[in-house]
């Protein structure tokens, strides 16, 4: 209690810094995972993808960050036993901080597309096992984290087999493919303003003060929708069939159909990764802060303070301006060709599973989601689709991805212990 009451402002301080370079990371990183997919259908440029993020991870951060960031923040270690000396939770939150941070700007440069939950968590672990006890750890909660590397993937890798199989039989199997893209694509507009409407309003704002029933969020979120969708109709209009000789069939004209879908797909991916990752970079921040304001008294419960939603937002968006290039020509060149009606297909799939997952308080990883719905798509179209060496590289990132967090959290955890006392 006495070093915390001594050292409490360091402690807040550093905590910021290191958070804000952890957002760094998740933008570098993370955000270009999200946003690789409309990039690499050429849907959107880097440029507009950059300003999209921007705009709507902020928004997802800050509007929807809320629950996920409790269970980072408070869920995978045991308060009970850190009741009696909680600086040993300060130097290990700092400690994952800046384990995940340092681990990311690594992934960054070689253009991994590596996971922010992977790297926080596996440095939370990390630390709680070797400076405070194996039983320190929750290990049930953190089994629950680990199971959602594999159900995430291949939830998303279903919805997104699924929904390019219903683009396909729907759209490039009718007898006037441009005309029945111009029909179905505004449905598509609707379901994406309405899964990432219903899932924020359900969930997501009662941190904002915004406390709705069940009804009222449904009839605001077929709104929502209806209005996207009318939105997507006016843009729809401008795109003219234009003849080529070398497309028969006129399938380029319905990808610039689907190119008008995909920014909405991005605008709605971008929020529900700000919503789920930005939990990665101050859930752990939350926790000091809570620490040191308590003097000591352990709180996993405690709110997470506004301004630190927006420190993590604003960290995200800088790392993706200044770093995320490299990351999003993995993802969006490397696994499999993408066109934008491909790249639809995988975007709402994993935006869907990521906002589903942020609402439930469920940390997931959005790369592995991310890959796991366009690994969906590229099935969809057969195997030879699919780049295995890239796919293998990305695996093996994933797999050195927690020892590296956890082994660089031990290190500084040490580290922090001896400065402090």
């Amino acid at each position: 209690m006495q070093i915390i009451a001594q050292h409490g402002e360091i402690f807040i301080i550093l905590a910021c810094l290191f958070g804000f370079f952890m957002a760094w990371g998740v933008g570098a990183n993370d955000v270009a995972n999200a946003m690789g997919t409309s990039v690499g259908s050429k849907a959107i440029t880097i440029k507009q993808a950059i300003i999209i993020a921007v705009i709507f991870e902020f928004l997802g951060a800050w509007l929807a960050g809320g629950e996920v960031t409790a269970t980072i923040r408070g869920g995978m270690l045991d308060p009970v036993l850190l009741e009696s000396n909680p600086q040993l939770l300060v130097y290990g939150m700092l400690s994952a901080l800046l384990a995940a941070a340092i681990w990311l700007m690594i992934a960054s440069a070689r253009g991994w597309p590596v996971s922010t939950t992977h790297s926080i968590v596996g440095a939370i672990v990390g630390f709680g096992a070797v400076g405070l006890g194996m039983e320190a750890v929750a290990w049930g909660k953190v089994g629950q984290i680990a199971s959602s590397w594999v159900v995430s993937p291949l939830l998303a890798g279903t919805i997104g087999f699924v929904l390019f199989k219903s683009v396909h039989h729907l759209i490039f199997e009718s007898d006037d493919p441009f005309a029945a893209a111009k029909r179905y694509v505004p449905g598509y507009v609707f379901l994406v303003g309405f899964i990432v409407a219903m899932v924020t309003l359900t969930k997501g704002l009662s941190h904002v003060g915004l406390n709705l029933t069940f009804g009222q969020s449904l009839l605001l979120s077929v709104l929502i929708g209806a209005g996207i969708m009318g939105l997507g109709l006016i843009m729809q209009r401008r795109i003219k069939f234009e003849k080529n000789a070398s497309d028969h069939f006129g399938y380029a004209n319905v990808e610039r159909v689907f190119g008008v879908l995909m920014i909405f797909t991005a605008c709605a991916m971008a929020f529900a990764h700000g919503s789920n990752d930005v939990a990665n970079a101050v859930g752990p921040l939350a926790a000091v802060i809570s620490v040191v304001r308590s003097d000591g008294v352990i709180d996993s419960a405690a709110l997470v303070p506004w301004w630190v939603l927006v420190l993590g937002g604003g960290g995200i968006v800088f790392g993706l301006v200044t770093y995320g290039h490299k990351v999003i020509a993995t993802v969006g060149t490397g696994i499999t060709e993408l066109t934008p009606s491909r790249g639809f297909a995988a975007t709402l799939a994993a935006a869907t599973t990521v906002v589903l997952a942020s609402g439930t308080g469920f940390s997931l990883s959005t790369p592995h989601t991310l890959v796991g719905a366009i690994l969906g798509v590229g099935l969809a179209r057969g195997m030879a689709a699919l780049n295995l060496r890239v796919i293998g590289t990305i695996v093996m990132s994933w797999l050195i991805t927690l020892p590296a967090g956890a082994g660089l959290a031990i290190l500084f955890f040490f580290m922090f212990k001896g400065m402090f006392g």
